[in-house]
């Protein structure tokens, strides 16, 4: 059996990891990176528009799927999350959208000292180069991970933001910066044309600067001896591997695998290990719980024979002009996230803070399922709940590290994010309908207009809702006296030694946003208290 030791080993080599090995080796710290799927050398890991061949590839991505649940229509919900240098960030939808002020001074609140909002804008500055547009008091201007609002001129993007703006949204020229609410284009990480992940802009700078990559290697297990984690095994292409760590192990593998390898490796609700023949290293209840997640069901619009939308552009002879677009550097569809537009709003105009996300595309997807495009021109209008109530869990199925967890994110499961996401779903109608898109539209293809009621629009979201892709709180941050808290504010796994937890599996709730950009201030965050400690 092959052994190495290092002062880290980093177990994932996705979002947070790239930005942690980035970081410890830059200090001066030698870094092991564990990554079970491949490099990130795909062209459609570089060009924006490759999400749609990446999303659902089973070599760059874990295809995962929830346990049937009533409240989502008794459907398995299909998740992908990276599996590729990089992770999501190499296969994502490239959107940055940071939060509310709300959201991290609620998880100063909890317990968690020095996450409160005015701690943490810092980190998220450090990490960005933010192309000169915002205030510099929000945006970094330095950082390694190009920030951008594509250009796309279109007359179906503008017509959605003002038939926004006519139903009371003012217009926000960045969601990132002093105001989240509102109408506005979405800020990606897409820089010259170009994807920008966690693998180009930290990982493989941190390569050169040293630190020790290997993909195809999946971790099976923490090492442990006596209560302190000094390493871990590994499957290296089918050969049993071990690498050991002298100052501590960084699990960074997501919301699904990170507490799915706590579980393997004896740390996690007793009862659940025991019952797969696992040994207690600790005994932690809160390891697997809290999981929840944005669920999205998607309106679909036809528009008018003739009106230009994305659909347009991305079969035959259009989609080689767009390809000799993006070559030569001048707006393309390849150059785009799957998400041009937010609406930031309220259920109820009494709330102090918005409490539902509109996401907008000037093109169709069958069914609002992102990935099949529609052959005519159509719009696509997602909405969610900023912070659901509604929690589930991730628990291993068997002690074989092969064999999927069992994931429930029990969507829907409290009446709060019913009654919200209903009121999304109405507001995204009133919008779509409105005025300055009634010359454009043919008809609401999706739900359509039978479904008018609350109960016919629950029944909808029921049944075809999805993850947006955004999956949380699995190792909970939180102090000692939270019994389902399985980390601290520093990040250490509570009760062991030397083992921390980097990724976005630490919230302990979900912020009012995609979570790419906070998982990267996570590991900015982790990366600065591992060197502090250790």
């Amino acid at each position: 059996m092959s052994e190495e030791t290092f002062d880290h080993v980093i177990v994932g080599g996705g979002t947070a990891a790239g930005i942690l090995a980035w970081r410890l080796t830059e200090a001066g710290r030698s870094v092991c990176v564990l990554e079970a799927g491949p490099p990130d050398s795909s062209f459609y890991h570089r060009v924006p528009a490759g999400f749609i061949k990446t999303l659902f590839d089973e070599r760059v991505t874990w295809q995962l799927a929830s346990q049937p649940n009533p409240n989502s229509g008794d459907r398995p919900i299909q998740y992908t999350q990276g599996k590729v240098l990089g992770g999501s960030s190499s296969v994502n939808g490239m959107v940055y959208n940071r939060g509310q002020r709300a959201d991290f001074d609620h998880w100063a609140q909890l317990g968690n000292r020095g996450w409160g909002y005015d701690d943490i804008l810092p980190l998220f500055r450090r990490t960005e180069r933010r192309d000169g547009q915002g205030e510099d008091a929000y945006r970094g201007r330095d950082g390694r991970l190009d920030v951008t609002t594509s250009p796309w001129p279109s007359e179906v993007v503008d017509a959605f933001m003002a038939s926004a703006v006519e139903h009371g949204h003012a217009f926000n020229a960045d969601y990132n910066g002093a105001r989240h609410d509102g109408v506005g284009l979405y800020q990606s990480a897409i820089g010259h044309g170009r994807r920008a992940s966690t693998a180009t802009a930290f990982l493989h700078p941190a390569q050169r600067k040293g630190a020790a990559v290997r993909t195809g290697a999946l971790v099976t297990a923490i090492l442990f001896e006596s209560n302190r984690a000094t390493g871990a095994a590994y499957l290296h292409h089918g050969t049993r591997r071990q690498v050991h760590a002298r100052r501590g192990v960084i699990v960074a593998a997501g919301t699904t695998n990170t507490p799915k390898l706590l579980q393997l490796s004896g740390v996690g609700p007793a009862q659940l290990l025991r019952r797969h023949g696992i040994d207690v290293v600790h005994a932690l209840p809160g390891v697997g719980e809290n999981f929840h997640d944005h669920y999205s069901p998607r309106m679909v619009v036809r528009l008018r024979a003739g009106i230009d939308s994305l659909n347009a552009h991305v079969r035959g002879l259009p989609l080689v002009g767009q390809v000799a677009r993006w070559l030569l550097g001048r707006p393309s569809v390849l150059a785009l996230s799957p998400a041009l537009v937010h609406v930031f709003g309220r259920s109820d105009p009494a709330f102090d803070i918005t409490d539902y996300s509109l996401v907008f595309t000037p093109g169709s997807y069958k069914q609002g399922f992102i990935g099949r495009l529609d052959d005519f021109p159509g719009m696509t209008c997602g909405a969610w709940q900023m912070r659901p109530e509604s929690r589930g869990y991730v628990r291993i199925a068997s002690s074989d590290p092969m064999t999927a967890p069992l994931l429930d994110p029990n969507y829907l499961g409290d009446e709060k994010d019913r009654i919200v996401l209903i009121a999304a779903l109405r507001e995204a109608r009133a919008i779509l309908s409105g005025a300055p898109l009634a010359p454009l539209v043919e008809s609401e293809l999706f739900p359509g207009d039978q479904v008018q009621t609350d109960d016919e629009w629950l029944a909808f979201a029921r049944q075809y809702g999805n993850s947006s892709y955004h999956l949380v709180g699995t190792a909970k941050m939180g102090p000692q006296s939270d019994p389902m808290a399985v980390v601290d504010d520093r990040l250490r796994v509570h009760g062991v030694q030397g083992l921390h937890v980097v990724d976005a599996s630490i919230m302990p709730v979900i912020p009012s946003a995609n979570t790419y950009a906070a998982t990267m201030m996570i590991a900015e965050k982790g990366a600065d208290l591992i060197l502090a400690d250790s």
